[in-house]
């Protein structure tokens, strides 16, 4: 599990989160097929409590064609993963059947500590990080927010999950643009009711992977510590998305969520006491890494 790739056939994931759904494709750590779509899940959640029938029947459209695309690269090993979307909306057992029936792909519900493991394995694979040191894995996603601590002999020894994320943040308290700071104060205090008895083990290393501190990092720099997260949730206060997006290069629709992001991200590298490392690696590979594993069993 903790090698960097193991070696064999085309495998591939699709991702269903609450912002995009996601394509990879990978052969001996290779990416072959790189693809994906916006649907927002997670806002429509916020607001019904459900998905929609006509956002149900589109994205089972959608998956299904990121399968063929998959299919078409010659992938032999093939899973559909649901993450917070599966678990966040009243009918995510019914988004799960009506995906496996369109895409013909097993296709399941991660609960929160698979999320969490998997983005563990994925960013330490990525990582030079050796031996017992103990790394702490922030994955702040659209609808939730894993963090993972232990080390790459003995894996995951901890792990968190809070059902709030930059999508769902964004839609409840900051949706203005910009959001100012009152309503960032108003996130700050939401963020930190969620994380009343959030006692991580102290880690010597702090890596977060995802689109939020991917962006984050666009904003300051380099090393994400205390002061440059409290300098950039300043400037994310006042600035307007399309101003963020065209100064900084980001997506608008990642530039949208990133206050709500940098909120999370914050309370969480506060708790943490190690600024943030940002790694590429994380919940697709290392899903694509198990795959590969079970898959090299089987064969």
């Amino acid at each position: 599990m903790w090698g960097r790739h193991h070696v064999g056939v085309p495998v591939g994931i699709v991702d269903v989160g609450s912002n995009t759904v996601r394509l990879l494709v990978t052969e001996n750590g290779h990416t072959l097929v790189s693809e994906r779509a916006m649907l927002r899940l997670g806002a429509d959640i916020e607001r019904y409590g459900a998905i929609p029938e006509e956002k149900l029947a589109h994205t089972a459209s959608v998956v299904a064609g990121l399968v063929g695309h998959a299919r078409d690269a010659g992938v032999e090993a093939m899973e559909i993963l649901i993450a917070s979307p599966g678990r966040q909306a009243a009918n995510g057992v019914e988004l799960a059947e009506r995906i496996e029936r369109a895409a013909a792909c097993r296709t399941r519900i991660l609960s929160s500590v698979e999320e969490g493991q998997l983005a563990f394995v994925g960013a330490l694979s990525g990582s030079r990080i050796t031996g017992w040191r103990t790394v702490a894995v922030v994955d702040v996603g659209g609808g939730s927010a894993q963090v993972v601590v232990g080390s790459r002999k003995k894996g995951p020894v901890w792990s968190r999950s809070i059902d709030l994320g930059s999508q769902r943040l964004t839609s409840r308290l900051l949706s203005a643009d910009p959001p100012g700071e009152t309503a960032l104060e108003a996130a700050r205090a939401e963020v930190e009711r969620y994380l009343e008895g959030f006692e991580p083990p102290q880690p010597r290393t702090t890596l977060a992977v995802g689109g939020s501190v991917r962006a984050l990092k666009r904003i300051v720099g380099g090393r994400i510590g205390e002061a440059e997260l409290e300098d950039a949730l300043g400037q994310l206060a006042s600035t307007p998305t399309a101003v963020l997006a065209g100064r900084y290069a980001i997506g608008e629709a990642r530039a949208r969520t990133l206050p709500a992001g940098a909120v999370i991200l914050a309370a969480l590298q506060q708790r943490l006491g190690t600024p943030l490392k940002v790694q590429r690696g994380g919940l697709r590979e290392g899903a694509l890494l198990t795959l590969a594993a079970e898959h090299a069993v089987a064969a």
